[in-house]
């Protein structure tokens, strides 16, 4: 270590010895943003090690295999068997049924003897699962999710009806080990011995129905080496094959996707608190002015005067990274504590080095980038500033080196948010974004207090004192306007878009999509019980129309040839190959139907199997006219030419489907009909009792219902996505504050001039008003702008939702703001009002 160090070292020490008066704001807002990063990163980490730890439970056992419609023949069970223990599951919707209750909805689950293989079956009260399932005295057994029980009004001991057969309730579910991970269900479950689904009468040709093998491995088998074999033994079976680091893509999916907003959340926060830092080092150093002009009158050369006041900042900005690092790592213990058992596997709290060493390059990045260009002031500042500061504050820009620096910190910073991020194209448009935002925020704060030395300029000669004192203060030396307008206009439009989203959102769930959906989905109609369907519906007055299509599940094998696992697909369509779907056959299109590439076929069409593909689907697959597409169905690979591109509108809730068929491509393979059925609210229970009641195997889906839920939901994490989202308001209020706080000292000496002069209290309070006010409505009109075409851009191209433009949003948002605004001026403010003339007046 050189001289010139030890003596920085020992300088800033000794000026450190004073506090950190002055630097609050400066370590909350490092502080705030590094914590929100690493709390996301540590969340994350979190619960992939928890997925990774529950995975064999989660998934059932080694390998999972699904097949639906049919079960495994006598050669595929008789080759699963010698490969592994194997557990048998079924698993369908089926409508519950109690004395004088409504019919419920369930996912009802079929389990034999061996089940199950990993993880155990948790109930209450505490009981072996085949105690609870086992048959006594010619009844079958059944557990229950508790709001079974709360729903059809039973107790443990009383008796259910699934279909034709009657199942005692003999104890609730407290944890189902392989039960999907999923975030939305239509019913509760109910568990049964797979032995008593045949006396249901609910497995039928065609019905939808869902046959799932759980393996355990026998000790040698790799899983590759046995998906190998069993795709070459059963090269057209159809089933889905899943392992245990796919036990949970659902809850995967949605943890990685609220990781990286929250990551963004966090970024957009630390930047908005990187004004924040450069506010304050402007301050440290104008405040040190005196200070460095005496070092440098005493032979201080300046590359000593900067490692001094270097060495401070990054002293203090260490500190706030730590903080920030430390509450980061302590967060998610908490949001695991309030979940609970909300998730179906326990995430593993504990010590992550690597996001929160992220989170800490993150900060230092910011801390750099922002805190360099006026920390460059302190060796630009001449001795001379010694004895002429009490009249001229003492100038200079930041050096050359210090500038390209700064520059290059962006860069890393910028490079490494693309780089860290899973979605980098989603994170290359957030920097672009950025920049672009700041630039707008910048230009809008420029205009600003251009148009108030104007008005100030041109003002009219009756003009109020306290308007030309508040307008000068916007556009003055050393005014905040660029500081306030950045940092509370970026955090404003982060909440803008969210509220604007959500909002869109809730509007088409609850005002258009219930006067256009239907009443009741229906499943499970066998093809002989469509006139005794048409019966039960035209008994009760208020039905309206129904449509019903023949349909049966498939799934998607190849795209022109290449199987799904190699082909590429957008992001947007993946949902549509991870799992089955379902397929219909037309001879004419269905009604509705707008075709925007092709034509339909003939209605006596023979040929070659023909496939009318969903538009956004086939974009995302990358097919066009002429293409083609495999399906397998029951074990038989279809391979069909795409005759036509459809536009559909899922947001009606109507009768479609994203594959239609040409007549005859599913020529022997057992269907069922699923039918939309439109009636009045008051006839919906009679609709539901007299299609269950006189088909028992038919289920019903309420689409109310499904939409509360889903509301129900999207609520659930809109509270969460705007809490998250206000920590970006949070960082422009800290960045207010330290504002007010920096210029704290001008205001006050100003404060007593003009009391000196004559000026009244609410002649100061006025001219507060006007400019917090202008600042308020002027930062919250263009966060209501961006904001808005952010929520537009995210609906139209993430969401493929409807886009409405909602005024009110955006006039609460502005309001709020000013409000916002003028609240934290006074607070700021008000001791500067109450000052004294004659003791300042003293000391001057």
């Amino acid at each position: 270590m050189n001289g010139t160090l030890r003596l920085a070292l020992r300088l800033a020490r000794r000026e450190l010895r004073g506090g950190l008066r002055g630097f609050v704001v400066f370590i909350a807002c490092l502080t705030l943003g590094v914590a929100a990063i690493a709390a996301a990163g540590s969340l994350n980490a979190s619960v992939r090690a928890g997925l990774q730890a529950e995975a064999r439970a989660l998934l059932g056992g080694d390998a999972a295999l699904r097949l639906t419609h049919r079960p495994a023949t006598p050669g595929e069970r008789g080759f699963l068997h010698r490969q592994a223990v194997v557990a048998e599951t079924v698993e369908m919707r089926a409508m519950a049924r109690a004395a004088d209750s409504r019919p419920i909805l369930v996912e009802l689950k079929g389990v034999d003897a061996t089940y199950p293989l990993a993880g155990r079956v948790e109930l209450r009260p505490e009981m072996p699962l085949a105690a609870a399932l086992q048959q006594k005295d010619g009844v079958w057994g059944a557990a229950a999710d508790a709001n079974l029980l709360t729903r059809l009004g039973l107790q443990l001991g009383q008796r259910v009806s699934v279909g034709d057969l009657q199942v005692e309730l003999r104890a609730t579910i407290v944890r189902e080990p392989d039960r999907p991970a999923s975030l939305f269900s239509l019913g509760p479950r109910l568990l049964v011995h797979r032995d008593a689904l045949p006396a249901t009468g609910l497995i039928q040709p065609g019905s939808l129905i869902r046959y799932v093998y759980l393996l355990d491995l026998h000790e040698g088998t790799q899983p590759e080496a046995f998906k190998q074999t069993l795709a070459q033994r059963f090269p057209e079976a159809g089933w889905q094959l899943r392992f245990p680091d796919d036990a949970a893509p659902g809850v995967r999916r949605f943890v990685d996707n609220m990781n990286l907003f929250l990551t963004l959340v966090g970024l957009t926060a630390l930047l908005i608190g990187g004004v924040g830092v450069a506010n304050a080092v402007r301050a440290f150093v104008d405040g040190r002015t005196a200070t460095i002009a005496m070092l440098k009158c005493l032979g201080a050369p300046s590359r000593l005067v900067l490692a001094v006041y270097a060495l401070q900042v990054g002293l203090i900005a260490a500190l706030g990274i730590l903080l920030g690092v430390l509450l980061g790592a302590a967060l998610p213990a908490a949001v695991v504590a309030v979940l609970g058992d909300s998730l179906p596997f326990r995430p593993r709290v504990g010590f992550y080095p690597l996001p929160l060493s992220l989170a800490a390059v993150f900060g230092a990045l910011v801390a750099l980038a922002f805190g360099l260009w006026p920390l460059s002031r302190a060796a630009a500042i001449p001795p001379a500033a010694l004895f002429r500061d009490a009249v001229y504050r003492a100038g200079g820009g930041p050096r050359r080196t210090a500038a390209t620096l700064a520059a290059v910190a962006a860069l890393a910073l910028a490079a490494m948010i693309v780089a860290t991020a899973d979605k980098r194209l989603l994170a290359a448009t957030f920097v672009i974004g950025s920049v672009v935002a700041f630039g707008l925020f910048r230009g809008m704060a420029g205009l600003l207090a251009q148009g108030a030395q104007w008005l100030s300029r041109h003002r009219p000669d009756g003009s109020s004192a306290s308007v030309r004192l508040g307008l000068a203060r916007l556009h003055r030396p050393g005014a905040a306007t660029g500081s306030v307008v950045l940092s509370l206009g970026l955090g404003l439009t982060v909440l803008v878009a969210i509220a604007l989203v959500e909002a869109n959102l809730h509007r088409d769930l609850a005002e258009r999509l219930p006067e256009e959906a239907p009443a009741f989905f229906f499943i499970d109609i066998q093809r002989d019980q469509a006139e005794a369907f048409d019966r039960a519906l035209a008994a009760v007055p208020g039905v309206g129309d129904v449509q019903r299509a023949a349909t049966i599940r498939g799934r998607i094998t190849r795209l022109n040839g290449v199987p799904v696992e190699q082909a590429t697909i957008a992001p947007e369509a993946e949902w549509a190959v991870r799992g089955d779907r379902g397929l219909t056959v037309a001879a004419s299109p269905p009604e509705g139907t707008r075709i925007v590439a092709g034509g339909w076929w003939p209605a006596d069409h023979s040929g070659p199997p023909l496939v009318s593909l969903d538009a956004g689907i086939a974009h995302g697959f990358g097919l066009g006219l002429g293409d083609t597409m495999s399906v397998n169905v029951l074990g038989r690979e279809i391979t069909a030419t795409i005759a036509s591109l459809r536009e559909i509108d899922w947001s009606t809730m109507s009768m479609n489907f994203v594959i239609v068929l040409s007549p005859g491509a599913l020529a022997g393979a057992p269907h069922t009909y699923i039918a939309t059925v439109r009636a009045a609210p008051a006839a919906e229970d009679a609709v539901e009792r007299a299609v269950t009641d006189a088909l028992p195997n038919v289920s019903s889906i309420r689409v109310r219902q499904a939409l509360d839920s889903v509301k129900g939901m999207l609520t659930a994490v809109g509270v969460a996505v705007r809490l998250a989202g206000s920590v970006t308001v949070m960082a422009g209020a800290l960045v207010l504050a330290g504002a007010i706080a920096a210029g704290r000292r001008n205001r006050l000496y100003e404060a007593v001039v003009l009391k000196a002069v004559g000026a009244t209290r609410s002649d100061l309070v006025r001219a507060y008003l006007v400019e917090y006010g202008l600042l308020g409505v002027a930062t919250g009109t263009l966060a209501g702008i961006v904001g808005s075409v952010i929520a537009w851009a995210v609906l139209r191209f993430v969401m493929h939702a409807d886009w409405t433009p909602l005024p009110a949003v955006t006039a609460a948002t502005v309001a709020a703001c000013a409000l916002a605004v003028l609240v934290l001026g006074y607070v700021g403010t008000w001791r500067v009002l109450g000052a004294a003339v004659a003791p300042y007046l003293r000391d001057e």
